[in-house]
C-alpha cells in the first residue's frame, strides 16, 4: 500500500499566498491589456521556496480556480502553469537561480519550455485569439503572411521571453530577501546566492 506524502501547513500556506500573488498580477496586466502577464510570479516563488511538484501544483490550482472564477480559458492553459511550475522548479535545483545572469538564464528556458503546450493550445484551442494584449501581434504576424502557427509561436516567445525573465527576477528578489529564519521553514529551498 502507498502512502500519499505529507504537505506541511507552511507549504500549503506558500500555495494559498502564491496563488493570490498569480491572480492580482494577471489580472492587473488583463485590466491594462498589458502584452506580458505577471501571471506567474507565485508560481516561481513556489519553485523557489518548495520545488518542482509545488510550484506544478500551484500553477495548476491557479489556473483551475481562474477558470472557475473567470472563464474557461484560463483552466486551458492550466498545462502551461504547470510546465512553468515543473521547468522552473527543475532549474531551481539545479542551481538555475544563484546568480543574476542564471535567473536571465533560467526565464529563458522557462518560455522554451512553456512554448511546447502553449503554443498548440493558443492556435488550435482559440485560433490564436485569447482576450490579451499579444492578440494584437498574433493578427500582425498573421496579416503580414505567417502562418497561424509561426504567428503564434513568435507571440508566445516574444511576450512569454520578457515575462519570464521579468516574472523570475522578481521572483529570486523576493526569495533573497525573506529572512534567514523563514527561509530555514523551506527545506527544499533552491540556493537563491
Amino acid at each position: 500500500m502507498s502512502t500519499i506524502p505529507q504537505i506541511s501547513s507552511r507549504t500549503l500556506v506558500l500555495i494559498v499566498v502564491s496563488i493570490a500573488i498569480n491572480m492580482i498580477g494577471g489580472q492587473i496586466t488583463s485590466m491594462v491589456k498589458l502584452p506580458i502577464f505577471l501571471d506567474s510570479i507565485g508560481t516561481l516563488i513556489c519553485a523557489l521556496l518548495g520545488g518542482p511538484w509545488v510550484a506544478l501544483f500551484t500553477g495548476l490550482l491557479t489556473n483551475l480556480l481562474w477558470g472557475l472564477i473567470s472563464g474557461p480559458m484560463a483552466a486551458a492553459f492550466a498545462p502551461v502553469a504547470m510546465m512553468i511550475g515543473l521547468s522552473a522548479g527543475l532549474l531551481a535545483r539545479a542551481g538555475g537561480f544563484r546568480s543574476l545572469i542564471r535567473v536571465i538564464g533560467s526565464g529563458i528556458i522557462i518560455t522554451l519550455a512553456l512554448m511546447i503546450v502553449a503554443v498548440p493550445i493558443r492556435t488550435y484551442l482559440f485560433g490564436g485569439a485569447t482576450g490579451s494584449g499579444a492578440d494584437f501581434f498574433v493578427a500582425y504576424f498573421h496579416a503580414v503572411g505567417e502562418g497561424l502557427i509561426e504567428s503564434v509561436a513568435i507571440t508566445v516567445l516574444g511576450a512569454n521571453l520578457a515575462d519570464k525573465i521579468l516574472s523570475a527576477i522578481i521572483a529570486w528578489l523576493l526569495v533573497r530577501q525573506l529572512p534567514q529564519k523563514t527561509q530555514r521553514n523551506f527545506p527544499a529551498m533552491a540556493k537563491v546566492r
